[in-house]
Parts: C-alpha cells; sequence; structure tokens
C-alpha cells in the first residue's frame, strides 16, 4: 500500500474560490461540515463530498508558470502523492476518515485567476489526464487535519 501525506485543507463558509487554508475538515457524507456550495448543480453532494488535488500536479503547473496556489482550484485536500495513483475507485484512508475517488473533477471559469491566460483547462482530466482534481465520496465520516497521513488503496 502507498502513503503520503495531507499538506493543505482548504474549506470556506462563504463559498468561492480561492478557498482559505484551515488546520481541520469535519467530512460529512454530503460533503464537508459547514462549508457552502454555490454551485450544487455542478459541486457538492455524496458522489462529490471532497475535492482532492495532488501537489505534483499543483507544482507541474507552478512549474510552468500558472499563479496556482493550495485552495486557488477549490480544492478541499492537497496531498502529497504522485498522481497517477489516484483515479476513480481509489480509496484514500486517513486517521479517522477514508474517502473513495468518483470522477474527474471537471475545471471550470471560475478558477481562471489560477491560470496563465485563464486557461484553466489545464485541469481538464479530458485534455490532461496526468492533472487533474478529483471528486470523492465518503466512506467513513471524521476529521481530517493537516500533516496527517493518508494511505492509497488501490486495490478497493
Amino acid at each position: 500500500m502507498l502513503t503520503g501525506s495531507v499538506l493543505g485543507i482548504f474549506a470556506t463558509e462563504e463559498g468561492g474560490v480561492p478557498k482559505p487554508s484551515v488546520d481541520s475538515i469535519d467530512v460529512r457524507l454530503n460533503g464537508v461540515y459547514g462549508e457552502r456550495i454555490r454551485d450544487t448543480k455542478h459541486h457538492g453532494g455524496p458522489k462529490r463530498a471532497v475535492c482532492i488535488l495532488s501537489n505534483q500536479t499543483l507544482e507541474f503547473l507552478q512549474n510552468e508558470g500558472h499563479p496556482i496556489s493550495g485552495g486557488s482550484t477549490g480544492e478541499n485536500l492537497l496531498i502529497d502523492v504522485d498522481e497517477e495513483f489516484l483515479r476513480p475507485g481509489v480509496r484514500l484512508k486517513f486517521a479517522h476518515v477514508e474517502l473513495e475517488i468518483t470522477s474527474p473533477a471537471p475545471p471550470c471559469k471560475t478558477i481562471q485567476a489560477s491560470f496563465t491566460n485563464g486557461d484553466f483547462k489545464q485541469l481538464s482530466h479530458k485534455l490532461n489526464p496526468q492533472r487533474t482534481r478529483w471528486y470523492a465520496q465518503v466512506i467513513q465520516e471524521g476529521i481530517i487535519h493537516v500533516d496527517e497521513v493518508v494511505d492509497i488503496n488501490s486495490n478497493a
């Protein structure tokens, strides 16, 4: 089993992006407790409860000159794990929480400030399958803290 760590956690009661950094989040079946989701047609709910970004993807985009930073594209969790291990069906086990990746999180124009020339499609799974944000459903509710270890189980 592969392990990684939680580098950043982001949530907002106001909704929208960028999401500010927080020390922990309370993850429930329908999403992050207390977080406001403005566009419930495209975000949130049981199959899109938590949004995850690999630090590898963030660093790649920063190295390409994009002004992306933790929380700026709406992710809740920034994790230190190789992007190649993230895909639907993969389970992420934290100290008190278990998530299962359900689907790529399609980018939209609200995150364009994180990209040179507003090119938010840099995070399009269809165009760049090696660089994407992911949605996950909650298998076990609880609290996730910064610096926690996460076990990645791709055999789930």
